[in-house]
């Protein structure tokens, strides 16, 4: 079966492809990967020997344009949709895995113009508009929110699941902010940070480049012992240490530390599409195993939420959600499709 991934944008939808990817390699099947030039699919994928090729065409997204702008950026994706048609034939594509994004357009409309197989991946609760519009035209969505999914576990990479271990009580608290940091999450940090000393709570918190001087001074002023960083390499090795979690809603975010066992109050980016990191967010809320606050409400968020919990049990309960073998389900389940067409 040749495969053609694509989508990205995000590190959120290139993980996923990333997974897969990694998952077709042990199988010695080596697949294209079709992206594009803006966001961080080239610096993802450009030097990645795992496809057997790489193409990155010069769309964009839609929705956010103005007017000239949409006609533009349409043009772009059914210039590079005609495209993709070449690139099928060379490769004698059989299916598309797509992981969404607007990147993942030209080659998920080929598939369909063109009569491959499509194989979509969402990551979010809520579906994304790509995703939405294609997914009659699909042999399957694969969701982990979604009951109707044939597969279920997210593809999450194994150091997640190797550093994971059942919280007993809360000595550490880990603040992500993203490699960007998240000013709202930095603030609260601020604002919480000296009740976490009188507890004797350690801090672990990446801060993102834009507010690292600032909150390297404010620990100092406050004579806190704090992990402080920008970013970091190794964050898997912060996440082991932390017994809970104060941080964004993105899906891959969220499933990582789901893998970990690590709980969290989850602070949604508010301008997410479609609110999806609240979603994200509340399939674990709904299951009583981590928290959920609006951005405009965390400055006066009850703490008490959080040191009154039952950690163990919220902590052995998200290791019951995911097992580590979703990129390993995704490709059995298209290769056996394959075999049976």
């Amino acid at each position: 079966m040749n495969i053609a991934i694509t989508g990205g944008g995000t590190g959120g939808h290139l993980s996923i492809a990333k997974s897969i990817k990694e998952e077709l390699n042990k199988r010695d099947i080596k697949p294209i990967f079709i992206g594009s030039t803006y966001g961080q699919d080239k610096e993802w994928f450009k030097d990645d020997e795992g496809f057997s090729e790489k193409y990155f065409f010069e769309t964009s997204g839609v929705v956010n344009q103005k007017y000239l702008g949409k006609f533009i950026a349409l043009f772009k994706i059914l210039n590079a949709t005609f495209k993709c048609r070449d690139i099928f034939k060379t490769h004698k594509i059989d299916a598309v895995f797509s992981v969404g994004g607007y990147s993942s357009a030209p080659a998920s409309f080929a598939s369909v113009i063109f009569r491959k197989k499509l194989f979509i991946h969402e990551q979010n609760a809520v579906l994304g508009r790509l995703n939405k519009l294609l997914l009659n035209k699909s042999e399957v969505i694969f969701s982990s929110y979604l009951e109707s999914s044939p597969v279920c576990d997210y593809p999450v990479r194994e150091i997640f699941f190797k550093i994971a271990r059942v919280r007993e009580e809360i000595k550490t608290i880990i603040f992500l902010g993203g490699s960007q940091g998240a000013n709202a999450i930095n603030e609260f940090a601020i604002k919480i940070a000296p009740i976490l000393k009188e507890k004797n709570i350690k801090i672990i918190h990446q801060c993102g480049k834009k507010d690292e001087k600032k909150l390297i001074e404010f620990y100092k002023n406050e004579k806190i012992d704090c992990d402080l960083f920008a970013f970091s390499s190794n964050l898997p090795k912060k996440i082991k240490e932390a017994d809970f979690a104060i941080c964004r809603a993105g899906a891959g975010t969220l499933w990582e530390l789901t893998a970990s066992k690590l709980p969290a109050l989850y602070v949604p980016y508010p301008y997410a599409a479609g609110n999806h990191q609240f979603f994200n967010a509340e399939y674990l809320v709904k299951k009583k195993l981590s928290f959920v606050v609006n951005q405009k409400d965390l400055s006066s968020y009850d703490l008490n939420q959080i040191f009154d919990c039952d950690i163990k049990t919220l902590s052995s309960g998200l290791g019951e959600l995911i097992s580590p073998n979703g990129a390993k389900g995704i490709v059995d389940y298209m290769l056996k499709l394959d075999a049976k067409a």
